[in-house]
């Protein structure tokens, strides 16, 4: 049996609608800088051993012939009181962000999707007890809850992670609530009921689709905001800890030595903020295209 081939006239408009999209982002140009941000973040996290210029620094060794010298041609961004460049450890810090802000939100926008599916299209004492929950969680100051659940744990990257995933589903169940609980009343979903099909095809199948434009780009926006929150805790010592390399306990590292080694703190603090702008930026533009409220 030959392979089924897809309409022609299909695979045009697919590239017509893709082109267009692309048009309508490009004509933002800060949302085009906040794409040349992340991809360039990414690119250099990910290949960071190749990447680094001593790639060897975002370990525990020391070099203490060249600590705390000023930014130069051999260390543009200069070096720590142990010798290591931080040109170096900022780039390996920019791989623990981006784990920290994939990993969290693998874990918070799962549960609060299906929060607010099951809030949203069942209503009722589901919707009651589920969004009661959520509300409790979200009177809560973020970094006050996550500070509360490290308190508990240990410090450290993963029990991090878990505390920033624990203060940040909430938003999602809030979201996909308000947009199912506008979709349950379409024909769509009408036609599919009276049509036999079970909860879960509705919820997933017919509902969340129509939610993924608002969900991507408050994911899309959001990577910055928990890389600034996971910074924040890395600055309090409840974050990574050390040798590893991360913004956050680099910042308070060289907040020690100011203002002598000014570089210490204000590269890697320019790092977190070149991170958080550039997600923020390409966040409005897919916000912008897809026209949608988050």
């Amino acid at each position: 049996m030959s392979p089924r081939r897809m309409n022609p006239a299909r695979i045009s408009l697919r590239r017509l609608l893709h082109n267009r999209h692309w048009y309508r982002f490009s004509r933002n140009s800060l949302s085009l800088v906040g794409l040349l941000m992340v991809l360039t973040i990414t690119l250099a996290a990910l290949f960071a051993p190749w990447v680094a210029p001593y790639p060897g620094n975002a370990g525990p060794g020391v070099d203490f012939a060249h600590a705390s010298q000023p930014p130069s041609r051999a260390h543009w961004f200069g070096t720590d009181i142990s010798g290591r460049d931080e040109l170096s450890r900022v780039i390996f810090g920019y791989r623990v962000s981006l784990s920290v802000g994939v990993i969290v939100l693998a874990i918070a926008v799962p549960i609060g999707v299906v929060v607010g599916l099951l809030a949203g299209y069942y209503r009722d004492w589901v919707e009651m007890v589920l969004m009661r929950v959520t509300d409790v969680f979200l009177s809560v100051p973020p970094l006050v809850l996550a500070l509360a659940i490290l308190g508990v744990l240990a410090p450290s990257l993963r029990n991090a992670m878990l505390a920033i995933a624990a203060m940040w589903w909430p938003w999602y169940a809030r979201l996909i609530f308000n947009i199912t609980r506008t979709l349950t009343g379409q024909g769509y979903v009408v036609a599919a009921k009276v049509l036999g099909a079970s909860d879960a095809h509705i919820l997933f199948v017919e509902i969340l689709p129509n939610c993924m434009a608002s969900l991507l780009t408050k994911i899309t926006l959001d990577i910055g905001f928990v890389i600034l929150t996971a910074a924040s805790l890395g600055f309090l010592g409840l974050g990574v800890q050390a040798p590893t390399p991360e913004l956050g306990s680099m910042v308070a590292e060289g907040a020690q030595n100011l203002p002598d080694l000014w570089w210490m703190s204000v590269f890697p603090g320019l790092g977190i903020l070149v991170a958080v702008l550039g997600f923020n930026l390409l966040g409005d533009g897919l916000r912008d295209l897809m026209d949608v409220e988050v």
